[in-house]
């Protein structure tokens, strides 16, 4: 299923029909709406949706945007977070979200669970793709950094992880009886939560439960295949079993992600796409505003022809 996420074009509109129209000539009949995306665009979005112009696949937490928040800040409230204040205005707003899915008839809702924190300015994943920019990658200064981040977040990670796990608990007995899927997404940042080791422990727990799953996003899990934190091929095979959809976007190296599929990018779509993806899993391009709309519909001519040799379930 190809959907296309709002964060493309939802800063150009005051209206969320124009917005949907803009989609639909790109060649996409299905739009998740993303977050960054502002309330006032709702209505028009809500409009195209009983219209039948639109429909909406997913939505991704927190949608629309809270009101308090400056910009597109999708990580400003965590489920993680020391400040248990933050922690229970990032359940309200997600809890809003589900209602939003359910009233939009959308089938899936994409959450960041967090971060380990203690990782300030450019610690963490900054500090390797520094290295990696300026050609350390396959030194032996990488590899002592590298090593000291793994050491550190291992000893960090156990008390962000079992706060990102509760949350899960919780945010899943509502969204069954709705009939949504939480899509916990693979994020691009070492620091942030669930990394690898923990996606698959957490997937392993909720394996029985039809209401969690896994979010693959193309562009992160690159970025981390460049850092040499992991190999994305043998990643998205542990993850297979897991799998219900993903963001499609490239990446400039090491980390420039949001680009359209095909374009300079390191990703291989040609041989990930058909392996682990089948044709009613929703794939939604998640693609900067930089993005241009020629090289978008330039990159759907090609995407569609790799799309059809991809097998259903």
């Amino acid at each position: 299923m190809n959907v296309f996420s709002t964060c493309w074009n939802s800063k150009d509109y005051k209206d969320g029909n124009l917005l949907c129209d803009a989609i639909r000539e790109l060649g996409f009949e299905y739009i998740e709406a993303s977050h960054g995306l502002p309330l006032s665009l709702m209505p028009g979005i809500i409009q195209s949706v009983e219209e039948g112009r639109i429909k909406v696949a997913g939505v991704h937490n927190f949608c629309p945007a809270p009101l308090e928040v400056p910009g597109d800040a999708p990580d400003f409230y965590r489920f993680t977070s020391h400040r248990a204040e933050d922690r229970e205005r990032a359940m309200r707003l997600t809890k809003e979200t589900l209602q939003v899915a359910e009233r939009l008839g959308a089938r899936y809702v994409v959450l960041h669970m967090g971060e380990v924190e203690l990782f300030r300015g450019h610690d963490g994943t900054h500090t390797l793709q520094r290295m990696a920019r300026h050609g350390y990658l396959s030194t032996h200064a990488y590899a002592e950094t590298k090593g000291a981040l793994v050491r550190k977040r291992a000893k960090l990670a156990p008390l962000y992880y079992e706060r990102a796990r509760a949350a899960l608990h919780e945010l899943a007995d509502i969204a069954r009886p709705m009939g949504l899927v939480l899509g916990v997404e693979g994020r691009s940042h070492f620091e942030q939560v669930p990394g690898e080791a923990e996606m698959l422990q957490l997937m392993a727990e909720f394996k029985d439960d039809p209401a969690v799953m896994y979010w693959h996003d193309f562009g992160h899990i690159q970025r981390k295949h460049n850092l040499r934190l992991l190999d994305h091929d043998q990643y998205l095979r542990c993850l297979a079993p897991y799998l219900c959809g993903g963001h499609v976007n490239d990446v400039q190296w090491p980390q420039r992600d949001h680009r359209a599929p095909f374009y300079g990018g390191d990703v291989d779509f040609d041989s990930l796409i058909p392996r682990y993806f089948t044709q009613d899993m929703p794939l939604t391009w998640e693609l900067s505003r930089s993005v241009r709309r020629e090289d978008i519909l330039a990159a759907k001519q090609r995407w569609d022809e790799l799309m059809r040799g991809v097998g259903g379930k």
